[in-house]
């Protein structure tokens, strides 16, 4: 079904919110945005299905200020839960910007750092609480907070809230809100975890749901090279990065903590130019700041785990580089949706083993489509796998291969049952 040719004015916003849009350079509304803020002005349960990078968070922000209207009272009447603190500071950075004309107040809860301002940004008085579950029931248990005045609900990024384990903190936040409220679910992908909680969580929810299930934005260009070692990736990264005109803003994603300070040492090493990196390890201030000098492109690579997957909107991102296959598909879908955002063109190109061949798979049954290969390119240094290297890569195919077929046994397990009955057969 076609969605009418609407301009924000068709809206129906008020004109404190026409202004701010305008003033963030957005001349027309995006699939998401028409679709659901006519839905969520009406007072529906809406579950929200959008690519990253689509204006999904504008999509459910308008309409909550719309309804908001005006600063009142002093307890929250808008609650928007995200899993990590770099999402809750971008929908705040959203949020700000949408509301500057209004007298409307709001706070951002995360942990990371002590509670001391949080707390009194509540106690001043605030109309919208964009928080962290963990944070939001620590400073409830400080009876610092009062929920029952909350009438809508948002869930963001949906899916990684119950991937990341907070499936039993929602439970204990719902009950301490009023029964009658407005639910918002909002993700970038329809899985089953998000289907169920959809039955479960929404009242005849009206769907906003703009591209099939984890399908990238078309205006990101995807590519994948085999590599046969982490050697000749490091190798491989260091001759793309070479060309800074081309590769003027990029993210490279690493699985582990681990791996994410191993690759920026490399390329701290090998590579023009200053190199920051944000994981879990690192502290909040420390996060903020590699993820501002990116923003502002006084660092041209920034190196992160799925910490940065999410939540982060930062334009004219050139190129996305996967130095590791993430083991869960959805996460490649998030990652190179920090690319090609908005109206901006990207590309996404992944580096993948033997081993994660089988991950590659995964991402490619998900999406619907294949990511083309690619040659390795002329002048790259192949290095030998090491023999520790190689026993890794054969375990993890041994595993996959496990994991796919029950009933095959491998060829480890094979060799420790023939040491084990050699060893047996001495003894007899």
């Amino acid at each position: 079904m076609m969605v009418p040719s609407l301009t924000f004015q068709d809206l129906k916003l008020s004109k404190p919110l026409l202004q701010a849009v305008q003033e963030m350079g957005y001349s027309a509304p995006t699939p998401i945005q028409k679709k659901a803020i006519p839905l969520i002005l009406g007072g529906n349960d809406v579950l929200c299905i959008a690519q990253t990078g689509t204006g999904k968070t504008a999509a459910y922000l308008l309409p909550l200020l719309m309804k908001l209207n005006y600063a009142t009272g002093t307890h929250p009447r808008a609650l928007v839960l995200a899993p990590s603190k770099e999402l809750v500071i971008q929908i705040a950075a959203n949020l700000e910007t949408l509301s500057a004309h209004t007298d409307l107040r709001y706070a951002c809860l995360y942990g990371g750092i002590g509670p001391t301002q949080q707390i009194e940004a509540i106690k001043k008085g605030v109309d919208i609480l964009v928080a962290t579950p963990g944070r939001l029931l620590d400073l409830h248990h400080r009876e610092v907070l009062y929920l029952r005045s909350i009438k809508h609900l948002v869930l963001d990024e949906a899916d990684r809230l119950l991937d990341m384990g907070f499936s039993a903190q929602l439970g204990a936040i719902f009950e301490l809100l009023p029964g009658k409220r407005q639910h918002l679910l909002c993700s970038a992908t329809m899985s089953a975890k998000v289907e169920k909680m959809a039955e479960e969580f929404l009242e005849f929810p009206e769907k906003a749901i703009t591209t099939p299930q984890a399908t990238p934005v078309d205006t990101v260009q995807q590519q994948c090279y085999h590599v046969p070692n982490a050697a000749t990736k490091a190798n491989l990264l260091a001759l793309l990065l070479a060309d800074s005109v081309c590769f003027h803003k990029v993210i490279v994603f690493a699985r582990t903590r681990k791996a994410a300070e191993k690759v920026t040492h490399f390329l701290q090493r090998k590579v023009e130019g200053e190199v920051r990196v944000m994981h879990a390890n690192k502290g909040q201030n420390a996060r903020i700041n590699a993820l501002n000098a990116f923003k502002e492109g006084t660092v041209r690579i920034l190196v992160a785990t799925d910490v940065a997957a999410r939540g982060i909107d930062v334009i004219q991102v050139s190129h996305v580089i996967n130095f590791e296959v993430p083991s869960l598909p959805e996460e490649y879908v998030h990652r190179i949706g920090r690319t090609g955002r908005a109206t901006h063109t990207g590309a996404a190109i992944t580096l993948a083993s033997e081993a994660e061949l089988f991950y590659l798979k995964k991402v490619e049954k998900l999406m619907r489509q294949k990511v083309p290969v690619v040659p390795l390119p002329a002048g790259l240094v192949v290095t030998a796998t090491s023999f520790e290297e190689q026993q890794t890569i054969l375990r993890a195919i041994d595993w996959q291969r496990q994991k796919e077929d029950p009933s095959y046994q491998g060829a480890f397990h094979k060799k420790k049952r023939f040491i084990i009955k050699k060893r047996h057969s001495k003894h007899k």
